[in-house]
């Protein structure tokens, strides 16, 4: 990586509009940090960009610098993408403006947006849109990788809903990607993750779910999970679109409505969300509360960015986390049974076994009408192993590993957004022959030279 000279960056400084941070500005050090503990990364400056010439501007700086870009949200990647050693980080925290058009139930966003700017601004109107499950992610990764949560299996995934985006592309230009305006490119950002530009806003179709839904959590006994699990894996497939059931497993955190000797014991946390009359959606769960002996329950209306926050502090930032994951053709005897092997030596007490329910209105989208191409598995598998001391680093990360191999045999794909840094030939299990070469090919037209190359990446062929 080049040096940037002094001259370069007081000159930048001149037309940039946010603000630029070096190694010797006093907010450097909170400012290079991310999600995850594990990248302490020192880049050679920050721009933190306000507006959209910002980000352009910044393009053009490192292009012409020959520096390596990280591009930052919400920071939120599991993978570190959003930082660097050396380089530039282009920074969009500051870019949160959230407006709703209520008439037409869209909302746009800015590029740097968290879930919970866009669910407060949203809820004013009883509008949600259709993304992830903890507040503080960022909208522009999850979106980019495809974005699913609490309504997707009745509103489809978050690329399924987006209108309309703003990009600007590696050489510098702005431009918008829609249907009828670069629809190549529409259809790259919709599931090909940052390989094609930085988006600086997006625009999405809103859900009109109302400000309150029927949730809850049931926590079920470990020592009956063989038996849940087998029961779960075919009920929640009989569910209405309206009713996602999602499954954990993991040591029970203090939760209010758990009695104190059961915090810190593993159990099977079975979270749900109706979109409809409580009364209806209590006989929807009633097979699952009497299916086996529950430690504890929590339910009821609940307002929705309540429940969209609910489950940020098992995730706040700072800590160790490394993820594998696959999408899961069959939760048969033989799969349940891995998982169960490796849930009986989780390697610290914040590690969970991640199962998400898709399928619904995601599955009937054509799998190469976008580039999230995997719409098929009923099941995502994610392994999010989580800890906080650098000493425990290979025995967490090699129980991820072995984990992950032992349920391959069971595996479809994988969600490219719960990807860690796997390699060349594990991103593209994220797409389909096709889809990717198409990719590819986009990929050669909007950045030949692979300047957007810190993401799970999609290397140009020429």
């Amino acid at each position: 990586m080049t040096y940037i000279p002094l001259e370069s960056i007081d000159e930048f400084k001149k037309t940039f509009r946010g603000t630029v941070i070096t190694r010797s500005d006093d907010d450097y050090e909170n400012a290079r940090k991310v999600w995850n503990g594990m990248f302490d990364k020192y880049p050679s400056l920050i721009a933190r960009c306000i507006c959209t010439s910002d980000v352009i501007q910044s393009v053009n700086f490192a292009r012409n610098q020959s520096q390596l870009i990280a591009v930052r949200g919400g920071g939120h990647n599991s993978a570190g993408k959003a930082t660097c050693d050396d380089g530039i980080i282009i920074d969009l925290s500051l870019m949160r403006r959230v407006n709703v058009d209520v008439k037409n139930k869209t909302v746009r966003v800015d590029g740097g947006a968290l879930l919970g700017d866009v669910d407060r601004e949203t809820q004013l109107h009883g509008l949600a849109v259709s993304a992830g499950i903890v507040s503080h992610t960022g909208v522009g990764g999850l979106t980019l990788g495809g974005g699913f949560g609490w309504i997707s299996r009745k509103y489809g995934l978050s690329v399924d809903n987006l209108v309309s985006a703003e990009v600007v592309t590696a050489d510098g230009k702005l431009l918008q990607a829609n249907v009828n305006e670069n629809p190549d490119l529409f259809w790259a950002i919709r599931g090909g993750g940052g390989n094609f530009g930085i988006v600086t806003s997006f625009v999405f179709n809103c859900a009109d779910i109302g400000t309150h839904v029927f949730s809850g959590l049931i926590v079920k006994k470990y020592e009956n999970a063989k038996q849940y699990i087998t029961f779960h894996s075919e009920y929640v497939r009989s569910l209405p679109d309206e009713m996602s059931v999602w499954m954990v497993v993991r040591k029970a955190p203090p939760l209010p409505f758990l009695p104190p000797e059961i915090h810190g014991q593993m159990v099977v946390i079975v979270p749900f969300v109706w979109l409809g009359e409580q009364s209806k959606g209590e006989k929807l769960i009633k097979p699952i509360r009497d299916q086996s002996e529950s430690h504890g329950e929590f339910m009821g209306m609940t307002p929705w960015v309540d429940w969209q926050s609910g489950f940020d502090g098992l995730v706040e930032h700072g800590a160790r986390n490394y993820w594998k994951s696959h999408q899961i053709k069959e939760l048969n005897d033989k799969c349940i049974d891995q998982i169960l092997r490796f849930a009986d030596t989780l390697p610290s007490d914040e590690c969970e076994i991640f199962i998400p329910h898709m399928e619904g209105a995601p599955s009937r989208v054509k799998g190469d009408a976008t580039a999230f191409a995997h719409r098929d598995p009923p099941f995502v598998l994610n392994i999010h192993t989580r800890w906080r001391d650098q000493s425990d680093d290979e025995r967490c990360i090699s129980w991820a590993k072995d984990f992950h191999l032992s349920t391959e045999p069971f595996a479809q794909g994988v969600y490219v957004n719960f990807l860690s840094d796997e390699g060349d030939a594990r991103v593209k299990d994220a797409y389909t022959e096709n889809v990717w070469n198409r990719l590819v090919q986009l990929k050669n037209m909007y950045d030949p030279h692979n300047l957007f190359r810190l993401n799970q990446n999609i290397k140009p062929s020429i």
